[in-house]
């Protein structure tokens, strides 16, 4: 029974700490698709995070994850103008964005809530479980006895496949991605299929960061999505930028992360940070593993 309880408790981890990576991971997936690489995904989960605290202080948790959503859409809307717009190198405006992101939100939350900060009287939202569902040993608790923010992630994939590989907008999307020129001469509308797949993947990365602070922690800090962003776009690279690869790729890193969290518990005479490692090392050597086996869009980054 002890042991069930504890494989149910670890599995409910694993697929809570992989909510924010899988939203902006799927996100992530529909830019470079379009051949956009955006860096500022970390900054836009930033952004994301802190407009989450701010309209949850003000109106509630579903405002704060509306503000969430328009601000990581704002923040995109800002990189494709520069990136895609006016052509600029995709990582260095990506990294810009990122960086200037860390400042802004540093600044606004100050301002804001002072040295004291939001603290723990934020709204947060609650886990739902499903009736019946909820009460599966073991992947009940896990999959069915979640927040909301789970559920909108997992209903997202199939959507986002079936855009993908079922419409002609995906047909567009990823012939853009992977043969910008031969695409443009085929009469599709390059700059505007990158500019909407971009501010989509925004919006993913926003809605990942007010998970973070409206699921998982329930304040806001300073840098506090301490690189989940670029965890996300290895994970698109894991997953070999299909839905389901995504999926698999975030619940590892999830399942490592969780995994952290037992070993800590057991109290062994081992440096805490070598397990707060753990789940960034198997991560690299899951992609070491998977260099020369993967395959990105042909025009990825690429002007």
């Amino acid at each position: 029974m002890i042991e069930s309880a504890v494989a149910s408790g670890f599995l409910a981890a694993a697929v809570r700490v992989a909510t924010p990576l899988l939203l902006a991971a799927t996100g992530e997936t529909v830019a470079e698709r379009a051949g956009v690489i955006n860096l500022g995904l970390e900054g836009m989960m930033l952004s994301g995070a802190l407009a989450a605290t701010l309209g949850a202080s003000a109106a509630g948790a579903w405002t704060g994850v509306a503000a969430a959503i328009v601000a990581g859409m704002a923040l995109a809307a800002v990189f494709a103008a520069v990136a895609i717009g006016a052509g600029a190198d995709q990582i260095i405006a990506g990294t810009a964005i990122s960086l200037g992101a860390v400042g802004l939100t540093g600044t606004i939350y100050r301002q804001a809530y002072g040295a004291a900060g939001a603290g723990l009287a934020l709204p947060t939202l609650a886990a739902i479980p499903l009736p019946g569902l909820s009460r599966i040993p073991l992947l009940g608790p896990a999959l069915f006895d979640q927040p909301a923010p789970t559920y909108l992630a997992f209903m997202a994939l199939p959507i986002v496949w079936w855009v993908l590989f079922r419409t002609r907008l995906g047909l567009a999307l990823r012939a853009t991605g992977e043969g910008a020129a031969l695409a443009r001469a085929a009469g599709v509308r390059t700059q505007v299929v990158r500019t909407g797949a971009t501010i989509v993947g925004g919006g993913f990365g926003g809605l990942a960061g007010a998970t973070l602070v409206l699921a998982q922690v329930g304040t806001f800090a300073e840098q506090m999505t301490a690189g989940r962003g670029y965890v996300a776009i290895a994970i698109v690279v894991l997953g070999r930028w299909h839905p389901v690869g995504v999926l698999v790729a975030s619940l590892l890193f999830g399942a490592a992360t969780a995994l952290q969290y037992v070993f800590q518990s057991l109290g062994l005479a081992v440096p805490y940070q070598l397990f707060l490692m753990l789940p960034y090392l198997l991560t690299l050597l899951a992609l070491a593993g998977a260099v020369g086996r993967v395959r990105a869009p042909e025009d990825l980054g690429r002007g």
